[in-house]
């Protein structure tokens, strides 16, 4: 048995590496693995150069701890080929590792964020199935692009190199009512392909491979099916209980479906992720390569999980910086609030300076206010009947929810608190026939407050590295500043701004044209003295 590097522990791994370019790369990855005590079987694309490959085969043939794919196929994205070739890797890699203890999928592109005795001991005292297995039609795992037509329709068509042939043989089987069913006794999964399965499993993959050609053939004609095929089998053949509905390997995609691509400043990001390897990882991060090399083989290494690499994605690019593509949008055609009516908007991003002020107007003025109704659960409010439960009920039926808020308090002056964020909807609520008011309070933001803020809405953990905050406060301090000049751009009508460096006096004026109230009650509530207190 090979000895290596972390190999204290049973978990002996057989790395399924799928691979079509880079032979110098696939070579120094599969010499990394097998260091840490584990296999490598390697299917290299038949699309690429013979000589690639052949160079592949010198280096590393006569390594015990490697071994081929019997034959090599030619690979096409979304075609059954990717699912023939994992099969192939993985039935030579039974064969030759009988002391693999579990397979991993790898491509090319992915990368160890830990180190190999990390991994081994994860392993250990893991005993499951690591792989995403949602259901097919009930999940909304699929966010764009055809979903039931993968299955129910056969595809013999590339949808990328031959767009018109996919689609029309797709129309022309639908014309002729060609559906198929799914066979009966399978629960059709999705998820993603890069999976870390026990051996026990891999092996019933197979026999049912071999006993149910059916099956094989059914998703041979299917559209993407590395995404469903051993998901699906993995959920039939293995106990709910023993699989963990999560894979190994660090990935994100865009909104447009494309793989996030991570470079050499991600080094300390990946490392805090609760995950063994990430992909894909640039070809020309060369010093992140080097960096995750390195680590792999070193022994007594501990690594801090704060895992906040999704939500800082989102942050950082689902909602883009120019037009926030992804902002809520609001077509809502209800009736008016009232013409006799004015709405108050106060608009701040600390949350809790807007709420002291709405106190201080209530208590001085008397005017009904209400918190951040459209953005927390929690916010008080009476019992409207049902429309109150919920921020995503409130948002779907706000002009209802606000003409109830008048009846019940009685009153033809409401003030509300509302994130700048949402721009959109204070865009719509300025559109009612109702006297609508803006107050922009300009507040200043501390680094120790951004990091407090970063952590308060998932950004950041806890244990989140200094080096990661300090590459993420520019961007939030960009983002806040980027929404206060929205706000100003769009001209609003009686838009009135407060500010936490202007004097008391300065923001008296701006305070009672915005709440329609005499200048010495504005200044009794300009003058609190906590108002802008972190």
């Amino acid at each position: 048995m090979q000895g290596g590097v972390g190999c204290t522990g049973m978990a002996r791994i057989a790395y399924i590496l799928l691979c079509h370019k880079d032979p110098a790369g696939i070579i120094a990855q599969a010499e990394r693995l097998v260091s840490g005590g584990d296999y490598v079987s390697i299917h290299f694309d038949a699309r690429a150069p013979r000589a690639d490959y052949d160079r592949i085969r010198e280096v590393l043939g006569a390594n015990p701890s490697v071994t081929f794919a019997r034959r090599r196929l030619k690979c096409g994205w979304g075609e059954w080929s990717l699912v023939d070739a994992s099969l192939s890797a993985i039935r030579a890699a039974v064969e030759a590792f009988p002391h693999a203890s579990h397979f991993y999928m790898l491509s090319g592109d992915c990368m160890p964020i830990k180190s190999a005795e990390y991994v081994h001991d994860y392993l250990d005292r893991h005993d499951a199935d690591f792989i995403e297995a949602f259901d097919f039609f009930a999940s909304d795992w699929i966010k764009t692009g055809i979903k039931e037509e993968r299955l129910i329709y056969r595809h013999w068509f590339n949808e990328r190199t031959q767009k018109g042939l996919f689609y029309a043989s797709m129309a022309l089987q639908a014309r002729l009512g060609l559906k198929r069913p799914v066979p009966a006794d399978l629960s059709v999964q999705i998820g993603s392909q890069w999976w870390c399965l026990r051996r026990s499993t891999v092996e019933s993959v197979i026999a049912f491979c071999d006993r149910r050609p059916d099956v094989l053939r059914f998703f041979r004609t299917t559209w993407i099916p590395d995404e469903t095929f051993f998901q699906t089998l993995v959920r039939h053949l293995v106990p709910q209980i023993e699989i963990r509905t999560r894979p190994l390997t660090f990935l994100m995609f865009t909104d447009y479906g494309m793989p996030v691509t991570f470079y050499n400043d991600h080094y300390d990001l990946l490392l805090a992720q609760d995950y063994l390897f990430a992909r894909k990882i640039s070809a020309d991060a060369i010093e992140l390569k080097q960096k995750l090399g390195e680590l792999y083989t070193e022994v007594g290494r501990s690594f801090t999980i704060s895992d906040e690499g999704r939500g800082l994605f989102r942050f950082l690019t689902g909602r883009g910086r120019v037009g926030r593509r992804f902002a809520p949008r609001f077509w809502e055609t209800e009736t008016s609030l009232g013409r006799e009516r004015t709405l108050l908007i106060v608009i701040c991003k600390k949350w809790h300076v807007a709420k002291r002020l709405a106190e201080r107007v209530r208590q001085v003025t008397g005017i009904a206010a209400v918190d951040y109704l459209f953005d927390e659960d929690a916010t008080p409010l009476p019992d409207l009947g049902g429309i109150q439960s919920s921020v995503e009920k409130r948002t779907r039926h706000r002009r209802a929810l606000l003409r109830m808020l008048f009846d019940v308090w009685q009153t033809d002056r409401l003030l509300l608190c509302v994130d700048p964020a949402h721009v959109d909807l204070i865009h719509d609520l300025c559109s009612d026939r109702a006297s609508v008011r803006l107050l922009e309070i300009g507040c200043d933001f501390s680094d120790d407050y951004l990091v407090g803020h970063a952590r308060r809405v998932g950004l950041a953990r806890e244990n989140t590295s200094a080096e990661t905050l300090a590459r993420l406060l520019p961007t939030i301090r960009f983002d806040i500043r980027f929404e206060s000049d929205r706000l100003r751009d769009s001209d609003f009508e009686n838009f009135h701004r407060i500010r936490q460096s202007a004097t008391v006096a300065q923001n008296t004026e701006p305070l009672a044209a915005f709440l329609g109230v005499a200048a010495d009650a504005a200044e009794e509530i300009a003058a609190t003295h906590y108002l802008f207190v972190d």
